[in-house]
């Protein structure tokens, strides 16, 4: 039916940068602070049970990715072994949910970068969009590269960052530890599960890895293992320079944490964040583009969004139609309302995935483990903001309304 073919050019290194590039980026640098200002010092509790969340989840996805290898992740799963309805509704939350993540992280680009430049933010979290949409546009190779280079910069900026912060925190700002009590905690694993978002994005381009069944699987948990150590490692080290008063107020958290000890090391960490967030963006359009290709070729999208690139083989009109949106939402929101909107969205869409899970006849771990995965999503939606349950619902509705009519 297509003439042109997806190529398989990703190896282990590249799929575990995919995924630390999706997972570290504007979560530790930006919404860290907000989610301090909910749960205090205990912001490492709530770490923690996100990483414990994020977990049960990213192990079904590992078991789903080795038996069906599909571009599309997530829907790809539900379509296959729960119903088409439910693949549809697991990729029209994925796609909301990135949409709206490729609007909360160019705004986080846009705002360390205007530590260096002085232009108004939203119009430099835009021009991000339309740039990162020309990068995709080229192919998954060059964009692969981009993103490990970029995932190599961030890593070594963070791990300077603890290494130099370390000897400087002081164990006073983490009493009390729990300033808002046991809910405070809660509220912050919600917010804060936005930090591990990306750990899923590498399955949206399975078609494009090598020996898909391994390497997925292997990059999927390494990416997660890799990325809780050290965003435990900075938190503690934030918190312990400057307290979490400090960080709340903040919009560049990571860089007024270095800024109290050097504003040398404050720079470099600016620069960190701008690599590590600019590679969260990069994966974002890189799995939106991927996952409405996967649907328009099941027909639950226009088929206009299954056409390659005759040069690039990229499927080059949902990168232009999505980069476009993430500009327009880039432009429109502020980031608390974003993120738990995005959230919402996830946690549905991990939700259903771990549902898939347990429909395998074979499956790799045991039973329990997407049992859990369901369980603590739903239980993490608990404390979502009511306006992420309001405009999430109307999404979803929206979504119905849309299959409901396509597949008339």
């Amino acid at each position: 039916m297509f003439l042109i073919a997806l190529k398989n050019e990703l190896g282990l290194f590249d799929a575990l940068a995919i995924g630390i590039g999706a997972i570290i980026g504007a979560g530790i640098f930006v919404i860290t602070g907000i989610a301090a200002g909910l749960a205090g010092p205990a912001l490492l509790l709530s770490l923690l049970i996100s990483a414990c969340i994020a977990t049960f989840t990213a192990l079904s996805f590992a078991e789903l990715a080795a038996v069906i290898p599909k571009e599309g992740g997530g829907y790809e799963f539900a379509r296959e072994l729960v119903s088409p309805f439910a693949g549809f509704m697991a990729g029209w939350l994925w796609l909301l949910s990135n949409v709206v993540v490729g609007a909360v992280v160019s705004l986080g680009f846009a705002s360390y970068l205007a530590l260096f430049i002085p232009l108004p933010v939203k119009a430099m979290a835009v021009t991000a969009c339309l740039g990162i949409t020309l990068i995709n546009y080229f192919g998954v190779r060059e964009s692969g590269l981009v993103n490990d280079a970029l995932v190599v910069i961030k890593l070594a900026i963070l791990t300077f960052f603890v290494v130099v912060g370390l000897s400087a925190v002081k164990l006073d700002n983490f009493s009390p530890l729990l300033p808002h009590g046991s809910v405070g905690v809660m509220q912050g694993a919600a917010l804060i599960f936005f930090a591990y978002t990306g750990f899923a994005r590498i399955t949206i381009v399975s078609e494009e890895v090598k020996d898909p069944e391994k390497t997925i699987p292997r990059a999927i948990v390494l990416a997660l293992v890799l990325s809780t150590v050290l965003y435990l490692l900075v938190c503690f080290t934030a918190i312990g320079l400057v307290g979490y008063h400090e960080l709340a107020t903040s919009g560049a958290p990571l860089a007024d944490a270095a800024m109290s000890e050097s504003k040398n090391a404050a720079t470099l960490i600016s620069i960190g964040a701008i690599a590590a967030i600019l590679s969260v963006l990069l994966t974002t359009l890189l799995g939106l583009s991927r996952l409405s290709f996967a649907m328009a070729r099941n027909n639950d999208l226009p088929k206009l969004f299954a056409n390659l690139h005759p040069k690039h083989a990229t499927p080059y009109n949902t990168i232009v139609v999505f980069g476009i949106l993430m500009a327009i939402f880039a432009a429109c929101t502020d980031i608390l309302r974003a993120v738990a909107i995005s959230n919402f969205a996830s946690l549905l869409y991990y939700g259903i995935a771990n549902y898939a899970a347990l429909k395998l006849e074979k499956p790799r771990y045991p039973r329990s483990i997407p049992v859990l995965g369901l369980l603590s999503c739903s239980a993490l939606l608990l404390f979502l903001a009511r306006d992420a349950w309001i405009l999430g619902s109307t999404a979803i509705l929206a979504g119905v309304v849309y299959y409901t009519i396509r597949k008339r």
